[in-house]
């Protein structure tokens, strides 16, 4: 159960609240937000919240400020959540002309990969919409030319989203000690899940970081939509 949209950082009474209900069901629970929060407000959701995912926006504090924030309290509040023990996923919305530069993706993966090289990073692509409709939309090049600064920096789990079957092998997961692919996926739809119970990689047995389930249990829908295709995938668990 994950509590999202707009910021769950403004309801986190209402999602403790409804956390603890959902803990108690056996229900694994989650955040996605910005990433503003203060130690008081971690340390809260720590006992309740399992997974973290924080939208790092951009490694520019001009930039930061120009959507109304700061850049400086998100990356307190990323170094906090890894110390205080949540799993915790970053994610950069790749767009161009704001936040593309190769310093300033090297710096922001480097930041990341000195807090641990362990956490995932998703780069995924930005599409023209709305009040940003005369900004070109981020091209699978420009994600991968991305993914390999991260690389290069020391993250060892780094992902290209949005633009399914056009990002080579970015989409999977990989085991970082032996390269073997160890969950491959397609969008949003997991095709292959080889962890063993223990989490870990069946061909060389190292441990593959992250919060993993004894089982494949499938996916929540039955027959997930596989996007450019007319077919649909049934995975068993």
């Amino acid at each position: 159960m994950v509590s999202t949209y707009n910021e769950p950082l403004i309801t986190s009474e209402w999602a403790v609240a409804v956390f603890k209900e959902a803990k108690a069901a056996g229900l694994v629970t989650g955040y996605v937000s910005n990433g503003n929060g203060t130690p008081q407000v971690l340390e809260y959701l720590q006992p309740w919240v399992d997974l973290y995912k924080v939208d790092l926006k951009s490694f520019d504090d001009r930039h930061y400020r120009e959507l109304g924030g700061r850049l400086q309290p998100i990356l307190d509040t990323i170094r906090r959540l890894n110390a205080l023990g949540f799993w915790l996923e970053i994610v950069t919305l790749l767009i161009p002309g704001f936040n593309d530069g190769r310093d300033e993706i090297a710096r922001l993966t480097s930041f990341v990969a000195g807090v641990s090289p362990d956490i995932p990073w998703h780069v995924t692509a930005f599409h023209s919409d709305y009040k940003m409709s005369d900004t070109q939309n981020t091209t699978a090049e420009m994600l991968l030319v991305a993914a390999d600064i991260g690389r290069a920096n020391g993250l060892r789990h780094v992902y290209a989203g949005n633009l399914p079957g056009r990002v080579g092998d970015l989409e999977n997961t990989r085991c970082a000690a032996c390269g073997e692919v160890v969950v491959s996926r397609y969008g949003y739809a997991i095709r292959e899940y080889r962890l063993t119970a223990e989490g870990r990689c069946p061909s060389c047995a190292a441990a593959v970081p992250g919060r993993w389930s004894e089982r494949f249990d499938g996916q929540v829908a039955s027959r997930p939509f596989v996007p450019g295709s007319r077919r649909l995938t049934i995975l068993n668990p």
